[in-house]
């Protein structure tokens, strides 16, 4: 059997063995040293450490540390008795952290875009299938949620700019590559120790909370959908995802897997209020939405709808509302 290749190692190192394009991206980042870096660096270690693991020189390991941390290929993490490093983790970090580096290398951008176009709706739907819990959940927009509604922290954006410490604004990783639908672009937001990873490698710019909020305001003024980790507490990112370029759809759209949750809300459409506009069709990225019936009216397929409030923006007759369907517990802990 022929010997597999360092970036074919890195590839299967990060669940995606399969992909003959993810070693081509690996190639397009690394030379061999700093691919035997990255492969000596799991689990963490130190400079020394990782010199040691991969034979490499301690003065060529140390010159590779940098440049692999802004390219989004080395992480840091660090304790009272030093700095370890540790390697991307797997391939939907390798997608994120990537993508939104500074100064992007044009041909890794144009094989990420293959691999979504070609690798990603197959590799995505056997990975969801392997996870016990869908990895994102959406959040309902805020400015369609009534006071009175069960709103709780961990599921209201505003809720979590005021409770973070530090707060960045990066590039959507996914438009970054992609960007067909003309949608804004630096609009996903790290919170903490993610903010601090971003404004230290320089692909995240500080934000106050007034000027997370103002941001957040304008993605649902754009019909953007607000995504997070699904658990409970104070996550790490909001994203603000569009319909095509967002890679979180693909098994909501396929029915192969699951990625992404929705949100304990569910739209709910008041028939005597709606004028058969058709805005919130328009405007539903989950096709969830129908004009049906002998009235023409807005009508909600519910195994569908995915709780983000994006209709009820648009609807001024104000026949859209938006109830809990769902308990708390639905969100992991």
């Amino acid at each position: 059997m022929q010997e597999r290749t360092v970036f074919e190692q890195l590839a299967d190192q990060i669940g995606a063995g399969g992909s003959k394009i993810i070693p081509r991206i690996f190639a397009a980042l690394t030379d061999e040293d700093e691919a035997r870096l990255l492969l000596a660096a799991s689990p963490p270690g130190s400079a020394a450490d990782l010199a040691e693991r991969s034979g490499l020189a301690p003065q060529a390991v140390e010159s590779m540390l940098d440049p692999l941390f802004r390219k989004g290929l080395l992480f840091k993490s660090r304790k009272p008795d030093g700095t370890r490093y540790y390697r991307v983790k797997h391939a939907l970090q390798f997608h994120d952290s990537t993508a939104v580096a500074m100064n992007p290398v044009p041909e890794m951008m144009a094989l990420w875009k293959e691999f979504m176009d070609t690798e990603w709706p197959e590799f995505i739907g056997q990975f969801s299938q392997l996870l016990p819990n869908e990895v994102l959940r959406v959040i309902p927009v805020n400015v369609t949620i009534e006071p009175d509604a069960q709103v709780l922290a961990f599921e209201d954006v505003r809720a979590m700019i005021d409770a973070a410490r530090s707060i960045a604004v990066t590039k959507c990783s996914c438009r970054a590559i992609d960007g067909a639908c003309g949608q804004p672009v630096e609009v996903c937001m790290q919170i903490d120790r993610a903010a601090d990873y971003g404004i230290e490698r320089g692909t995240g710019r500080a934000l106050t909370k007034a000027e997370a909020i103002e941001m957040l305001e304008m993605c649902e003024e754009k019909g953007l959908v607000h995504v997070t980790e699904n658990k409970q507490g104070l996550g790490m990112v909001i994203c603000n995802c569009c319909s095509d370029c967002c890679i979180n759809w693909t098994t909501i759209r396929t029915g192969v897997g699951k990625f992404a949750a929705p949100s304990r809300f569910r739209a709910e459409v008041i028939e005597d209020l709606c004028s058969g506009c058709e805005l919130c069709v328009g405007r539903c990225f989950f096709d969830a939405l129908k004009m049906e019936g002998d009235s023409g009216l807005a009508l909600v397929h519910a195994d569908k709808c995915m709780g983000c409030g994006l209709c009820m923006v648009v609807c001024a007759s104000g026949a859209i509302s938006m109830d809990v369907v769902r308990p708390a517990e639905f969100i992991p802990a």
